[in-house]
């Protein structure tokens, strides 16, 4: 329950904090698709940051110094809160607007926000270092149920009944709350980690039927012996930096899978906010449905299925692409229509076969920073080098083209791909 709390508190402050620091920003910057979209890019970015830390602080640094480490970081965040910016922010005419919102950000909320994009890896890692027989897969489904409920909230509940100042204030608190959880979970995963229980004073004096075991039980304690303790009784080695390594292949599908999908909700809300208006509805929807197909792969592993989704992917770039034709002749429920609908059901895809090539649960940390380098690669492509590149607007086109030709490398490369058990 522990681990839940935190976990969605995390991803809810995350989320909720986007739209409050634009609700500040965007009427210095105008309220253009370009100022959101550099603020995506920047969330993106500092999202990779996070991951990254979380990864190598797991695999690079002992036990004892990245629990300092990070609680170092989480006081370090509550220190720099109130979050709003002050007018010395506001730009001049002549100021270039992409590097002065990133500066802003960096400045504002930078670490608070580093801090909670680490919670996804580190707090599954904490719960599998506790519960080494339960997935922390569906902890990710959790996170973005928290992410999503935040991106809902705030223009239906939070927007209409607080302040600017008075949302800041709460969130503060919110951030107050999670940091407690966070210490609770790092205490918690250390004292039930089963390698603080292997030496216990009581088990160093085995009875004369202890000392009788099958040659099963010889070889099952002999491996755990080689992993948790070395000869002066003391753990030899940390567990989470000696796990089994992965393919090329499933890191180049980690990198690109997310990246697709990433593409297609940048495009797709760059597309709706051209052709139909730029309205908050527009480019809340489609993130809404970019995180719905988060929460229903990683729930659990039923509800993807190739060859249901494949129809449905040809389906929707045949209806993606009639609209893309149609252009603003199209009526407008059916262009939201076609492009929501086009954008779901690539996401689905991606974020399926995504799940359908996770790793084993040591790795965790490498196939979440994997998808959110992808994130972020996806959100330069859209940011920075489409409009150097090409053109017009054409990021959706390639985005199309790009999530069709890698469900087919997905399933000519692993056509039988088999789905881990809830446990695995």
């Amino acid at each position: 329950m522990l681990y839940a709390l935190t976990i969605f508190l995390g991803a809810f402050l995350l989320f909720q904090v986007q739209p409050l620091i634009g609700k500040f920003i965007l009427p210095w910057f105008g309220g253009g698709p370009g100022v959101w979209t550099t603020c995506m890019l920047f969330f993106q970015v500092l999202l990779l940051g996070g991951y990254a830390y979380a990864h190598f602080s797991t695999h690079r640094l002992k036990p004892r110094g990245r629990t300092i480490l990070h609680a170092v970081l989480l006081l370090a965040a509550l220190a720099l809160l109130p979050i709003t910016p002050g007018d010395a922010w506001k730009p001049d005419p002549d100021t270039n607007p992409t590097l002065r919102i990133l500066l802003l950000l960096t400045a504002c909320l930078g670490l608070p926000y580093l801090v909670l994009s680490t919670t996804g890896p580190l707090v599954q890692q904490w719960f599998a270092q506790a519960y080494p027989d339960k997935s922390p897969y569906r902890l990710y489904a959790l996170s973005n149920l928290g992410s999503l409920l935040a991106l809902l909230s705030y223009p239906f509940f939070f927007e209409t009944h607080f302040t600017r100042r008075a949302q800041a204030a709460w969130w503060g608190w919110g951030l107050v709350a999670y940091v407690i959880c966070c210490g609770l979970c790092m205490w918690q995963s250390k004292v039930q980690s089963p390698s603080s229980k292997v030496q216990s004073p009581k088990s160093e004096v085995q009875s004369p039927k202890s000392e009788a075991r099958s040659p099963k039980s010889e070889v099952s304690n002999a491996g755990l012996g080689a992993q948790t303790s070395g000869s002066d009784g003391h753990p030899a080695s940390d567990p989470l930096t000696h796990s089994p390594a992965h393919s090329l292949t499933d890191s180049l599908l980690w990198l690109a899978l997310p990246a697709c999908a990433s593409v297609l909700l940048l495009a797709t809300t760059n597309k709706l906010c051209q052709d139909v208006a730029v309205v908050p509805f527009l480019w809340v929807l489609p993130l809404a449905l970019y995180l719905l197909s988060f929460i229903i792969c990683f729930d659990n592993p039923r509800w993807y299925a190739p060859l249901p989704y494949g129809l449905a992917l040809i389906a929707a770039l045949g209806g993606v692409a009639w609209a893309l034709c149609k252009g603003v002749d199209l009526a407008l429920w059916k262009q939201i229509a076609a492009y929501s609908g086009g954008l779901f059901v690539c996401c689905m895809v991606c974020h399926g076969e995504l799940y359908r090539l996770r790793p084993d649960p040591s790795r965790l940390t490498s196939f979440y920073l994997m998808i959110a380098a992808g994130g972020a690669l996806g959100g330069f492509f859209v940011a920075v080098l489409a409009p150097l590149l090409l053109s017009d607007y054409y990021e959706l086109h390639y985005g199309l083209l790009l999530c069709g030709l890698l469900f087919i490398l997905v399933r000519v490369q692993s056509p039988g791909c088999k789905v881990q058990s809830p446990k695995s």
